[in-house]
């Protein structure tokens, strides 16, 4: 109805965003009362908690060796695909949680039982394995664009909490790798037209945000290293810093700019994107290796920075706002790439 190709579910069968994929592990055991001294303070949501007094949390913990014994989302991937017409199969996304999702929570100690892992690689290779086998299914379904949803990456771009992991005994650098490679063991051996993404994304709760600071901390090395076709970037205030670290951006992948806020109803105007978007491209092309504006042009997309919904509350904006926002995004593309 708005000319937005990409299809997905709203993940409304989900309570919130992660859902899905740990709980339904055989090796896994939720834990309703977890003690918050068995989680990472440097967290801010952890912090905030502690803080108010709280003193337990509910969780996951790997107990056992990691089996995929049922699907993640395979019946959520099949209702979509009955409700839209078979041309458009292939514009039908599937969202996952990041395989670090209890692990940047707990760290190591905490994240698993180490009579079944000795340590995080042997952890996230069994992780891999099992997400692997979710992809193939998916793919072989007709699905053929995944997307990561990672609120890691962004904690590495704020001094604070980087701070606050140096005097926990953590190597931030050694940590940033380790999560890196935690994916890239989910998207190794894809098919060629399956697209994998990833979202890293600034925290989302009701309207909340729980980190801040520019890329330019980690844009050389997730970039670079990280192992998927398209990186969704949160751009929509000044929390996410400027466009220089794009410089660092390969020239094959695509870069999806997330301009649009789905924080509040404040509406973003069409000239404001257009310039937001040729200032990024400007980025790219002195970047090394250095293209051409139409090639930098070519890598760009624009959207909005988060889901109106990663938890099921939502954010305090209306439906309405909601379909305005959508519209905007719709009109700015075609002003900025009219082909």
């Amino acid at each position: 109805m708005l000319g937005i190709k990409t299809i997905t579910d709203g993940e409304m069968r989900r309570g919130l965003f992660f859902e899905g994929v740990f709980n339904k592990l055989e090796g896994m055991q939720f834990m309703p009362e977890r003690p918050l001294s068995e989680f990472k303070e440097y967290m801010p949501h952890i912090g905030i908690m502690i803080a108010a007094g709280v003193t337990t949390d509910k969780t996951i913990y790997c107990s056992g060796k990691i089996k995929r014994t049922q699907p993640f989302y395979v019946d959520q991937f099949k209702f979509t695909r009955s409700i839209v017409p078979p041309e458009d199969v292939k514009n039908i996304k599937m969202t996952v949680c990041s395989p670090s999702w209890f692990h940047q929570r707990h760290g190591s100690n905490f994240t698993y039982n180490f009579n079944v892992y000795k340590n995080d690689d042997e952890y996230f290779d069994d992780l891999g394995i099992v997400y692997r086998a979710e992809f193939k299914e998916l793919y072989e379904l007709g699905c053929r664009h995944i997307q990561i949803d990672d609120p890691t990456f962004c904690f590495f771009c704020n001094d604070g909490i980087l701070e606050k992991m140096k005097e926990m005994g953590v190597d931030p650098e050694t940590l940033l790798d380790t999560y890196i490679r935690a994916i890239n063991v989910t998207t190794q051996d894809r098919p060629d037209d399956l697209v994998i993404s990833v979202h890293m994304c600034r925290g989302n709760f009701m309207g909340a945000h729980f980190t801040d600071g520019g890329y330019d901390r980690i844009a050389k090395k997730v970039f670079n290293n990280l192992d998927v076709d398209t990186f969704y970037l949160e751009y929509d205030n000044e929390r996410s810093g400027d466009f220089e670290p794009l410089k660092d951006f390969p020239t094959n992948k695509a870069l999806v700019l997330g301009l649009v806020t789905t924080k509040t109803g404040q509406m973003e105007s069409v000239e404001d994107l257009k310039s937001r978007v040729y200032s990024a491209a400007d980025a790219l092309c002195q970047g090394n290796p250095a293209r051409s504006k139409e090639d930098a042009l070519n890598q760009i997309c624009i959207s909005t920075q988060c889901g109106f919904a990663s938890v099921w509350q939502g954010n305090p904006i209306t439906e309405e706002d909601q379909t305005k926002k959508l519209e905007l995004l719709v009109e700015a593309a075609k002003q900025i790439w009219p082909q």
